[in-house]
């Protein structure tokens, strides 16, 4: 199975596309969409959009795996983040993927074993768990651990039909 992870993010949306065969997984892509501060909010949701579309129709994912929203204590980031979202989940619905939300601790947790772990963790993780030469960016790599931990629950998880 081809699974999109996504990690949303106003200026640094990161992506990650993996395989998954059986308990054997393998890094196919990844990247992160920059939006620059001087880009304007709809510009960067025009890009998001664009990022994850031109990944999905290169990589060909079954699924796409977002990290869903953590409890922010200033609604402005939580307002913004949740755009974000928005521009990558249009993205993967307009490309017919059925969407799995993940929460951050719980990824946290699923790749590295400690649900507050730091993104330095994560990104050690994903090389290792990858088989990866090169750590990949932290939000690549915060994208890749959503896709594991898709990949981990569907695994666990009975089959839709």
């Amino acid at each position: 199975m081809v699974i999109l992870g996504i990690d949303p993010s106003l200026r640094g949306t990161g992506w990650g596309v993996i395989s998954a065969d059986g308990g054997r997984l393998a890094g196919l892509a990844w990247g992160v969409l920059r939006n620059p501060p001087s880009r304007s909010v709809s510009d960067c949701l025009a890009e998001i959009h664009r990022g994850i579309a031109a990944a999905i129709a290169a990589h060909v994912p079954r699924v796409a795996a977002v990290e869903a929203l953590f409890h922010a204590r200033n609604v402005r980031t939580a307002l913004v983040m949740g755009q974000a979202r928005g521009a990558a989940l249009v993205a993967a619905a307009e490309a017919g993927l059925e969407v799995f939300e993940y929460a951050p601790k719980r990824v946290k947790q699923g790749v590295v074993g400690v649900g507050g772990a730091a993104k330095s963790q994560v990104g050690f993780m994903i090389r290792a768990l990858l088989g990866l030469v090169e750590t990949p960016p932290p939000d690549a790599a915060d994208a890749l651990a959503v896709a594991i931990t898709h990949a981990h629950a569907a695994r666990g998880a009975p089959r839709r039909g």
